[in-house]
């Protein structure tokens, strides 16, 4: 059966779909949305918030800890991790209804099942053909699909975000975002964790020196932190699991009943059969214009982590969807600025950044100034008894305005959100240093940052 009667066909549920979808249908659009995991997307069911709600707990069962090496909190507290997993269910289990709900109330059809395009202006689910002059490709990511033997017996980060009961021993096979996250839940959880990276510096997008300190916070908290070492192979052994790894001091093998692919994600493209379509991409990444529209099929456009931008965040997601509303509706646009949107690590404590690296800003050219301490002594750390603390920050000498901000530390996650909205709006490290925050907070310790 072909169905023609849609303007424009969103595949995917989450933020970059909604965003788009609920624009055009408000401009008078007739929208099709087509899922076939749960409506929601990512962020909101498989990602950022059950992640946070896990760090939540994490949160707590650390400041205990913290607090107790002082003598001030004793007993044994600890996380209860089906209670944890029910807390995390009343956030996630209403968000399908609720999505589905939200297009309906629109007018939005809604359809569950797998899309694969089958020409240029047309996909196929369910035993329909949908056609409309406008595709939008908002499938989100997957995770990355390692060269490692063995590869299909590692669980992804879903399958631990949904465990009903925390393995005794966890294996992260990658040191990302997800990796190291992951790590300081399950250890604070009370599970013996090995964090395996196959390089000797995780976390490249985030200031080096501040990722050593996060490195030292890690192996304190007892995961065993393992740099330079590859995966090779994933054997199961009964109800464990053997990672074999080579790294500095040859063949490892590390044990444990919970395997988890952290290595990263890349866009959800495989299902789609582009080709069909004459889409063009290559190393599994879309080739899109600025405008976010298919260099090969002006019919198609992608948003959010589909579209393989340099920002796999949320709020971007949002930001590349404004935009690919724009061009389908005929108004100005211009291209996402991508400067000054901040990153968090969700550890603990948290690690964060806004702006360039002092490598990036060596890159092109620019005279700056950098600031960088430990400051564990500082009233904001030791309040809660933190022993890291850490700021390094980037000041243009000509100009005075801020070009990089980064920090690991209580309150972090938060903090970095002012030197973003200073950035964005121009504001230079003076006037930020001038600018006076309530004390005693971890915004007040700003003024001290900057150079």
């Amino acid at each position: 059966m072909t169905d023609t009667t849609h303007d424009l066909i969103v595949i995917g549920t989450g933020t970059a779909a909604s965003v788009t979808a609920s624009a055009c249908r408000a401009a008078g659009w007739s929208v099709v949305v087509i899922d076939h995991q749960p409506f929601g997307g990512t962020c909101a069911l498989r990602g950022c918030d059950p992640k946070k709600i896990l760090v939540a707990a994490a949160e707590a069962i650390d400041a205990a800890q913290r607090m107790g090496e002082k003598s001030v909190i004793a007993g044994d507290t600890r996380i209860h991790w089906p209670a944890l997993q029910d807390f995390k269910r009343s956030f996630t289990d209403p968000v399908p209804a609720r999505s589905e709900q939200s297009f309906a109330q629109q007018g939005i059809e809604a359809v569950h099942g797998l899309a694969r395009f089958t020409d240029r202006n047309s996909v196929a689910v369910e035993g329909r053909t949908l056609t409309a002059p406008h595709i939008l490709i908002a499938t989100g990511a997957e995770p990355v699909k390692l060269p490692i033997e063995g590869f299909e017996l590692l669980s992804t980060s879903t399958d631990f975000l949904d465990l009903e009961q925390l393995p005794p021993r966890i294996v992260l096979v990658g040191g990302g975002f997800v990796g190291f996250e992951f790590a300081h839940i399950a250890a604070r959880a009370g599970a013996q964790v090995t964090l395996i990276n196959r390089g000797d510096q995780p976390l490249s997008g985030f200031d080096p020196d501040l990722v050593t300190l996060l490195i030292e916070r890690t192996r304190a908290l007892g995961v065993d932190v393992r740099l330079g070492y590859t995966a090779k192979a994933i054997r199961q052994n009964g109800a464990s699991f053997s990672v074999e790894t080579e790294g500095p001091d040859g063949t490892v093998h590390f044990e444990a009943e919970f395997a988890v692919n952290s290595g990263g994600r890349a866009p959800a493209l495989e299902a789609l059969d582009l080709d069909a379509a004459g889409i063009d991409h290559a190393k599994g990444r879309l080739k899109l214009d600025a405008h976010f529209c298919s260099v090969s099929n002006p019919a198609v456009y992608a948003a959010g982590d589909a579209a393989g931008g340099p920002l796999p965040l949320t709020p971007v997601a949002a930001l590349e969807a404004r935009v690919v509303v724009s061009q389908l509706l005929g108004k100005p646009t211009t291209p996402v600025d991508y400067a000054n949107i901040p990153s968090v690590v969700f550890t603990l404590p948290p690690l964060a950044r806004v702006g360039l690296q002092e490598a990036e800003a060596r890159e092109q050219g620019l005279a700056f100034s950098v600031k960088h301490e430990s400051v564990p002594d500082w009233y904001t750390a030791r309040r809660v008894n933190e022993s890291t603390y850490a700021f390094k920050m980037l000041v243009e000498d000509t100009t005075g305005r801020l070009l990089g901000a980064h920090l690991i530390g209580p309150d972090a996650a938060e903090v970095i959100n002012l030197f973003a909205l200073a950035m964005r709006n121009g504001l230079t490290a003076d006037a930020i240093r001038h600018t006076t925050f309530c004390y005693p907070t971890a915004a007040s310790d700003i003024e001290y940052m900057l150079p």
